[in-house]
């Protein structure tokens, strides 16, 4: 299933269930453009989706926000029926190192990179990805459509749920805050925001998740600084009173103080070993 939200002018935002990701899709006359592209099995079901909408099943671009499976796993589904796939430098060098079965494909890659930012003129928008460094990953991009006031942030934004912050993909506490109060000074009290997951939002919204995550991160570093270990830090549970609000079937708040611990002493990993 997917569920369409139409922002207007030629605009959409793209949700489906099995990945709870969200897409954005440029449609008019210039073609299509569509940010992200789901799961490596989803790809029939985003097609008919955008056919759907604008009567044809492949976008011309895709620009990926990062190298997730979530979020890249329909690359070789859309380039293989035309569509180019453009994504920063480290997408590509991540892609190319995966071991994942769904990425081994060639045209999985894609085949226009770039360093700080690209820039589309289509349908009417000037629509520029940003390159966002070592936060969610080390490859993440947001995606503004300049004229419909409209942002896509990737996984650098999880609305209402605590973040997936990818240690060993490059990404860092420090760097995913950052990342969101850069996104944040993009946008005014009119931009919609859509997060890589949950419903689309608000800047006050944003603000939301950047108080949360660096009042979390304080709490952690505070108790490793101390002198706890990561089970001592484990059951202080220090985040015990965003628990109901932020928690979440991928990011359990024990999940989340083990990454916030991982990350202030250094290690390479989220939560796994």
């Amino acid at each position: 299933m997917v569920e369409n939200t139409d922002l207007g002018g030629g605009l959409h935002m793209l949700s489906t269930h099995t990945g709870i990701g969200n897409l954005a899709l440029l449609v008019g006359d210039d073609g299509a453009v569509m940010v992200d592209d789901q799961l490596p099995n989803n790809g029939s079901l985003i097609e008919n989706a955008i056919e759907a909408i604008a009567g044809e099943g492949a976008p011309r671009f895709i620009v990926s926000t990062h190298f997730h499976g979530d979020h890249s796993g329909g690359n070789a589904y859309f380039a293989e029926r035309g569509t180019m796939i453009a994504a920063h430098h480290n997408i590509r060098t991540r892609l190319e190192n995966s071991e994942a079965e769904w990425a081994q494909a060639p045209d999985t890659l894609p085949i226009m990179t770039f360093g700080q930012d690209l820039t589309f003129h289509m349908n009417g928008q000037t629509v520029e990805a940003v390159h966002i460094n070592a936060a969610h990953t080390d490859g993440d991009a947001v995606v503004m459509f300049r004229e419909a006031n409209v942002l896509h942030m990737g996984d650098i934004f999880f609305s209402g749920l605590f973040p997936f912050i990818d240690l060993a993909g490059g990404g860092t506490v420090d760097g995913y805050i950052a990342g969101m109060e850069a996104a944040l000074a993009m946008t005014n009290e009119d931009t919609r925001i859509i997060p890589g997951h949950g419903p689309l939002s608000t800047p006050a919204e944003l603000q939301a998740s950047i108080t949360m995550v660096r009042d979390a991160a304080f709490r952690v570093r505070t108790l490793v600084e101390g002198g706890a270990d990561l089970e001592a830090v484990r059951a202080a549970n220090p985040l015990a009173d965003y628990d109901a609000d932020w928690a979440w079937f991928f990011i359990s708040t024990d999940r989340m103080v083990r990454t916030l611990y991982n990350d202030a002493v250094g290690n390479d990993y989220a939560w796994q070993r």
